[in-house]
């Protein structure tokens, strides 16, 4: 029988204030209120993963940083490894190349300022990136991102210059030194159980905690029990999943992955460094000659 080698990466989105006044760019109190919730999400969420000894990766904002600098300082002192998530969560593929860079600089400075740290890593916020990203991720000396979903339990290679139309092969770019680590909107929490109305789309919300949990229960043994190796990228958001009986479901999630053979919890960064070893950047195994 093949040993198992199976990572969990529990990460978490600590938009706070950021998502509404960004992505969504409310003007009302009452929707931008509910980013105010992410403190207290935080809070829990630290105490849980302190009673397992487990390490995430929260990806934050700088505007989160600024915000609410004690909460991103006890993640830093917890030992959790804090990414990039933009400055005010901006969608890249909505900003200009100079608006791109300014953004990832002020990330940058507001994370700096409040904990001292560069971080390795970037999620996109929106999980959208612009031409322009992964040269500037190169650029800004970045080791992974964490926003593409070209891959479900397996990273693999950023490229640049892929170019595609309705009339015309597809023509694979070039791969390049930052590791792509998969996301999926199936293991994101927020579209889940957020209830957002906007002008042109809704999100409906509302599921049952329980219910995800399964379906989330139901990923991670199709890996473990089907492939036997890779990593599971769980995406949530303390303002999310830090509410009442959603915790719960974070909880039985470690409860069911925790005693198993061979899985392991991960920071995104630790597994992208095992993840390397031996590999160099390359085309996707299927892609055309």
């Amino acid at each position: 029988m093949t040993a198992k080698d199976v990572h969990v990466t529990l990460t978490f989105d600590y938009d706070a204030y950021s998502l509404w006044i960004g992505t969504f760019a409310a003007q009302s109190p009452s929707m931008i209120s509910r980013g105010e919730f992410g403190p207290q999400g935080v809070r829990r969420i630290l105490a849980l993963l302190e009673s397992y000894g487990i390490k995430s990766t929260f990806f934050v904002p700088g505007h989160t940083a600024l915000a609410f600098p004690g909460t991103v300082e006890a993640i830093a002192a917890a030992g959790h490894e804090i990414g990039h998530h933009g400055f005010v969560h901006e969608n890249p593929a909505t900003t200009t190349p100079d608006q791109e860079r300014w953004i990832m600089e002020k990330g940058f400075e507001a994370l700096d300022k409040v904990v001292g740290i560069r971080p390795t890593g970037y999620r996109s916020p929106a999980w959208d990136n612009s031409p322009n990203t992964i040269p500037l991720l190169l650029e800004f000396g970045f080791d992974y991102e964490s926003s593409l979903m070209g891959s479900e339990y397996e990273p693999y290679w950023c490229r640049v210059g892929d170019a595609w139309s309705t009339t015309e092969p597809w023509k694979f770019g070039t791969p390049v030194d930052l590791v792509e680590l998969p996301v999926s909107w199936l293991l994101d929490d927020f579209p889940h159980f957020e209830y957002v109305v906007l002008p042109n789309n809704l999100i409906p919300g509302f599921k049952s905690p329980r219910e995800l949990l399964q379906s989330w229960i139901d990923e991670f043994d199709y890996l473990y029990d089907k492939i036997g190796t890779g990593v599971l990228n769980v995406t949530m958001h303390p303002q999310v999943i830090g509410r009442g009986a959603r915790m719960l479901l974070l909880e039985g999630l470690i409860e069911h992955v925790k005693d198993k053979p061979g899985v392991t919890f991960s920071t995104c960064a630790d597994y992208v460094v095992k993840w390397r070893v031996g590999k160099s950047p390359c085309l996707p195994a299927d892609a055309a000659a």
